[in-house]
């Protein structure tokens, strides 16, 4: 369990971090941060995860994974999630903020829960897509707040771009879901597949045809490429942590624990960028959080323990008790 918990906190680090960066020169107010911005993002995770991989002696797993039909599923996952699901966050945070941007990006469960559901003929229960509508509708009120609020650029392609990002991320679990039901592609060689292929995609495709990339050349020597390298540490070490959290407490559990890098988001632009949060992002917050854990768990009996824990820690301190998974939870 403790696994869904770091990497949820964790990509609330690299939410906040990207933020910051874009704010910096040479990307604040220019049209290309965003997608340089993703560039430089994954290209870094990419080559973090290379060492990582030479370290551990396990590069030739992956060039064995990526020639299987489960490695090119990834590959697709990757393209869903890379220059699809990362450039669609990274453009919410240059026109929203991080705050908003975690908050709405959360659904991204829900959605992944859904397309299961058409794409993979996994039944929801009656319960869950209640669940998830109520989500969505916190998710609609929150896009009106950010509408009606200052923002750093437009509120609508804010938003828009956050449900896109949505999207991406949602489809991405469910390819991914699909190829990593083979043995030959496990939770590491999937991710490194994963970032390689967005970085590259990015870098080869993605930058040169929007322009960006000698923009993202000149960016390199400043501190805000300084940042953004930061903010990919974080977001590497998320991914890991998220995908070890798929293979031992399976998909719906450790996506509802990595979607809580909302409330991780707020907690370290309070920290961070010293911005509080009002009442009714609190709220929404709260809401979005608790509808899409609901509609992407199954067996609501599942968060039994998960309460339980929650309880005993603030009753006793926070206690070394684990529950079945062997995990730690966190409020």
């Amino acid at each position: 369990m403790r696994y869904g918990i770091f990497s949820g906190a964790l990509w609330g680090l690299d939410t906040v971090v990207l933020g910051m960066a874009l704010a910096l020169a040479p990307f604040l107010g220019v049209g290309q941060a965003p997608l340089a911005g993703a560039a430089l993002h994954d290209a870094v995770c990419a080559l973090i995860l290379l060492v990582y991989m030479t370290v551990r002696g396990r590069l030739g797993d992956t060039l064995a994974a990526i020639r299987t039909r489960s490695g090119l599923a990834v590959v697709v996952g990757a393209l869903l999630g890379g220059p699809v699901g990362m450039t669609g966050y990274l453009i919410a945070i240059n026109n929203i903020g991080p705050g908003y941007t975690a908050i709405i990006s959360t659904f991204y469960p829900a959605v992944g829960t859904l397309l299961a559901l058409l794409l993979l003929g996994e039944r929801m229960r009656p319960r869950q897509i209640a669940a998830l509508l109520v989500a969505l509708s916190a998710i609609v009120l929150i896009g009106w707040s950010s509408s009606t609020e200052q923002t750093r650029g437009s509120a609508l392609v804010g938003v828009l771009a956050a449900l896109g990002c949505v999207f991406g991320w949602g489809s991405e679990a469910v390819v991914l879901a699909w190829g990593m039901r083979d043995d030959k592609v496990d939770n590491e060689t999937a991710l490194h597949i994963r970032q390689t292929t967005s970085g590259l995609t990015y870098l080869v495709v993605v930058a040169p045809v929007s322009g960006a990339l000698g923009f993202a050349a000149r960016a390199v020597p400043t501190p805000a490429t300084g940042v953004i390298a930061l903010a990919a540490l974080a977001g590497t070490a998320s991914y890991l942590f998220y995908y070890k959290a798929i293979g031992t407490i399976g998909a719906s559990r450790g996506m509802a624990l990595n979607i809580s890098y909302s409330a991780w988001a707020v907690v370290f632009a309070l920290v961070l960028l010293r911005t509080a949060p009002s009442p009714l992002q609190v709220g929404c917050c709260i809401v979005i959080l608790t509808g899409t854990v609901l509609a992407a768990t199954p067996r609501w009996e599942d968060l039994r323990p998960l309460r339980g824990r929650r309880r005993a820690g603030v009753d006793g301190g926070l206690g070394a008790s684990s529950d079945g998974d062997g995990g730690v939870t966190a409020a």
